[in-house]
């Protein structure tokens, strides 16, 4: 090799592999003090792009979590307000049973009216429950229902199967083919409960001649007059209606039941309550008849016309990924314990009692269910919060292979990389001086 003070490019070629060495040193420093293997898209362009993706889903999931947790927490507030409202439909069904017995005076029955009033009262307390300023109960976060609303339906299946409109009275049975025993001789009692207000009526005997779709409107009230249509219908079939959505309704068997529906919609016409009362010639109660045609569910619950106001949980990284549900309204009005005017349920006679008895089964039938509702949203929530945490656990996992730096690999490399740049010096101190040599010759 020529002797050359010109151009050093030995001196070149090694200060062009130390700053190569200075490069990877930097790199794998870099990756060592952050923990990552990828520090930027220059390192691996595709993989920090996944690995952004990741990160996003990561903190989308995260943020699910919450909301779902925070979903459960508006659950339970709500739970609790409507288990109040259970526990006061208990004590009222005690106290109207305690009313409906003979043995109390009307003025005994004032007495409890007052504690009935006072109670009903505390129903529209706990409907009004708030979380984070949001009424739960007042049916302001209910679903939606159709124009002009539903009607009350009141169904009973435990006629026998074969039972249709022209079915004589006398000769109903029950679901397993027994007589029911209603004589000729027999009248029947209606009570029923419209807008808080408590009405009677009466088939008088003889009804031997009498259908089953006439069993209704051929009764009259204390002044002789029949029962108006506008208000409530009898009906036998297996069609019951429509619900909020404007489905139709059937029966549970498929077979006919004797239903009645109210002729209003919404809860200016909702039926609160019904009882019939089979009445034998000597006085006695035909039990028999009345434990088979008191067998009556609310298949078709009253609802005024609403818009789509149920509660939304987002529980999902992507739009429309959330569960949804909407509160019923469980006002005393709703539950049939007032009426829209503010007339609260009576129980200043015996039959009105009576008749009170059978309105607060269907409230608490409308509780339960809705207690049903709350339950199963909160016990899904359960399950949405585990399932994200698992998610959210793996996504983790795959990010962290794409991203994270496996430290040990990355020490060798660092240890090699120094060992390499220190190399490097000392071969470039050497190679500068080599060029000194030159001026031996020149001396």
């Amino acid at each position: 090799m020529a002797m050359v003070v010109k151009n050093n490019t030995s001196s070149t070629n090694t200060l062009n592999q130390t700053n190569k060495n200075e490069k990877a040193l930097s790199k794998t420093l870099k990756k060592v003090a952050s923990g990552m293997k990828i520090n930027s898209a220059a390192d691996d362009a595709s993989g920090f792009a996944i690995s952004e993706k990741m990160l996003t889903q990561m903190r989308s999931l995260g943020q699910d979590i919450d909301n779902a947790q925070t979903g459960s927490s508006m659950m339970k507030v709500a739970e609790g307000g409507l288990q109040s409202t259970i526990e006061i439909l208990s004590t009222l069904k005690e106290k109207v049973i305690n009313a409906a017995n003979d043995t109390n005076t009307d003025a005994d029955r004032a007495t409890i009216q007052k504690e009935l009033d006072q109670a009903i009262d505390q129903l529209d307390d706990n409907a009004n429950v708030q979380y984070n300023g949001k009424n739960m109960l007042d049916g302001s976060h209910n679903n939606y229902v159709k124009s002009p609303g539903t009607c009350t339906v009141l169904a009973n299946e435990s006629l026998d199967s074969s039972t249709t409109g022209n079915t004589l009275i006398v000769n109903l049975k029950d679901f397993a083919g027994r007589s029911l025993g209603i004589l000729p001789d027999s009248q029947i009692e209606f009570s029923y409960v419209v807008q808080g207000e408590t009405y009677s009526t009466t088939l008088e005997a003889p009804i031997q001649a009498y259908k089953l779709s006439q069993m209704f409107s051929r009764s009259k009230d204390e002044n002789g007059n029949p029962p108006g249509n506008s208000v409530m219908q009898l009906g036998v079939k297996s069609n019951l209606g429509t619900d909020r959505t404007g489905e139709d309704v059937y029966t549970v068997s498929g077979h006919n039941a004797l239903t009645f529906s109210a002729q209003v919609a919404g809860l200016d016409g909702q039926i609160s309550g019904l009882t019939i009362n089979v009445v034998n010639k000597d006085g006695t109660i035909n039990r028999t008849a009345n434990s088979v045609l008191n067998n009556f569910y609310e298949a078709i619950q009253a609802e005024n016309e609403s818009p789509d106001n149920a509660l939304v949980f987002q529980v999902g990284t992507k739009a429309n990924q959330a569960v949804k549900i909407g509160f019923s309204d469980m006002r005393s009005v709703a539950l049939g314990l007032k009426a829209t005017n503010g007339d609260t349920l009576s129980i200043s006679t015996q039959q009105k009692a009576n008749a009170a008895i059978s309105v607060l089964e269907l409230a608490m039938e409308k509780a339960l269910k809705m207690q049903t509702t709350i339950g199963s949203v909160e016990s899904r929530m359960e399950y949405t919060v585990d399932n994200l945490t698992v998610a959210n656990e793996n996504t983790n996992a795959a990010e962290s292979v794409i991203r994270d730096a496996d430290m040990a690999k990355e020490m060798t490399a660092y240890t090699k990389s120094n060992v390499l740049m220190q190399a490097s010096q000392s071969m470039l101190a050497q190679a500068n001086q080599n060029s000194s040599a030159v001026l031996s010759l020149l001396q």
